[in-house]
């Protein structure tokens, strides 16, 4: 079964209750807070990626909101294999510069603070430039358990293709 970039995103949460307020009814919702780094990095599947990905998982769907979310660092010249997603995908470049390309089209540059909204079911790629590093907040969600569908690997020529 191939793994989805963000279905790598597992969440632990830990409930939070503030000591000054009542907790409320028994068995009511309550907010939940994830510490940082209290969720271990993975590292992208050489299946998936060409070069050094970091996987920092934020949160995994549950059963009020199906979406996922996590940073998503390329070291220089890292970059994902073609891939789609069958309900879209939301990447925010945090830091950095880097790459994007949607099949048939040229390649675009990201940088910080950009938005990249990837519609569902079109074949793309994203990653780091040749110099530079690049981290993105990747946010998706699946449709019958699925968030991507992943392709062949980015060859260098089109990596290049500037």
């Amino acid at each position: 079964m191939k793994k989805s970039l963000l279905g790598i995103a597992m969440c632990t949460a830990t409930s939070f209750v503030s000591a000054a307020e009542p907790q409320g009814q028994a068995g009511a919702p309550s907010q939940q807070i994830t510490r940082a780094g209290e969720q271990a990095p993975t590292y992208g599947s050489a299946d998936y990626f060409t070069g050094r990905v970091r996987v920092d998982p934020l949160f995994a769907p549950n059963e009020s909101i199906n979406a996922s979310g996590a940073y998503v660092t390329f070291e220089p010249g890292a970059r994902s294999a073609w891939h789609t997603h069958p309900a879209g995908q939301r990447l925010v470049v945090t830091s950095g510069v880097g790459l994007t390309q949607e099949w048939g089209k040229p390649v675009q540059v990201i940088r910080q603070g950009d938005v990249v909204w990837c519609p569902p079911g079109v074949k793309h790629w994203h990653g780091a430039t040749p110099s530079s590093a690049m981290t993105h907040l990747a946010v998706g969600s699946s449709v019958d358990g699925k968030s991507v569908t992943w392709m062949e690997k980015v060859t260098d020529e089109q990596y290049n293709a500037r």
